[in-house]
């Protein structure tokens, strides 16, 4: 779906929806249905634009400032010239938006975000379809849409599963296990983990398959693997390479790393984290683009809240 045209077709729309409501009769205060439906369209095509430029952030941070200018104009300037002239429908809309807007805005920048799991990567632990919740302070008070640390809290862990900004494209979050820490060096060869020259802890399961796309049948093998204080299960299939060597790019830090047929070693840069999913052969991760930035760190996943396939997910803890 192209976002982009689409936000502009509400934008355009709102207006028009405006002005035709604006000839209908009012009842009392609430203005015409057509001008609610208005105001609406506009908002989110305005929203659906400015996340196509902006991260999600500071799209919603842009419409706190707007809103909350609007609402205070209104409380100490406006209102005291209004007089009885009945309030204008974008200045009801745009104080009425300001609280919504700020609470929604300060819950997901400091408490908690939701999440979509978008592909396989996470197999078997998180599956398509599954909606899950980011603690957003596990990892310190962070300033909004900057990310700096404001209030050290925690940092990230060794086998922690956590959502980031995609370093080669910010405004895309990814999630990803946490396989190595700042000053690290990660080792996977013959689909075996080392960290800092110790074999991550890895026993034999039984075999898993799922469906992809509602089409293919994968049959993986399955692994037991403990890093840190995390339990968690691992697929990787026998005929396929530790790492696609063509899929390798040129990123930041490239030159701390080897990589040969067997599979690679990284040693981590100070301040960046490297990523792995735990559906190791179909997983996009640090193995391809390298390491992620602590100023790209979004939060902590730690819990499933719905998935609509499966409401039996609905509940689990993230491992």
């Amino acid at each position: 779906m192209n976002w982009l045209f689409l936000g502009i077709v509400f934008v355009i729309l709102g207006p028009v929806l405006v002005a035709i409501g604006a000839k209908h009769e009012r009842k009392g205060s609430e203005p015409p249905s057509l001008v609610q439906y208005g105001y609406l369209a506009v908002v989110m095509g305005l929203f659906i634009v400015l996340v196509q430029y902006c991260s999600i952030s500071a799209a919603m941070l842009i419409f706190v400032l707007v809103t909350g200018v609007i609402w205070g104009l209104d409380r100490f300037v406006w209102a005291k010239k209004r007089g009885e002239t009945p309030i204008a429908d974008w200045v009801e809309y745009g104080r009425g938006f300001f609280p919504v807007l700020l609470a929604v805005f300060v819950l997901r920048s400091f408490v908690v975000e939701p999440f979509q799991i978008p592909s396989s990567s996470m197999r078997p632990g998180l599956v398509v379809g599954d909606f899950i919740l980011v603690n957003k302070f596990a990892y310190g008070l962070r300033t909004p849409v900057i990310n700096n640390v404001m209030v050290p809290v925690g940092k990230p862990e060794h086998g922690d599963v956590m959502v980031f900004n995609y370093p080669e494209n910010p405004s895309l979050n990814y999630i990803k296990r946490v396989i190595g820490l700042p000053g690290d060096t990660v080792e996977y060869r013959n689909k075996k983990l080392t960290i800092n020259g110790k074999p991550v802890p890895t026993t034999d399961m039984p075999d898993h398959q799922y469906v992809e796309q509602g089409t293919y049948l994968i049959n993986n093998k399955q692994y037991n693997e403990k890093l840190g204080q995390h339990d968690y299960s691992t697929l990787a299939m026998a005929d396929v390479p530790s790492v696609n060597m063509g899929e390798v790019r040129d990123f930041p830090f490239r030159e701390d790393c080897r990589y040969d047929e067997a599979g690679f070693s990284c040693k981590v840069p100070e301040g960046h984290f490297f990523m792995m999913g735990d559906n190791r052969d179909h997983s996009a991760d640090g193995r391809y683009w390298g390491f992620v930035p602590d100023k790209y760190v979004v939060g902590k996943a730690f819990l499933i809240w719905l998935n609509f396939k499966d409401m039996g997910r609905v509940g689990t803890s993230i491992r």
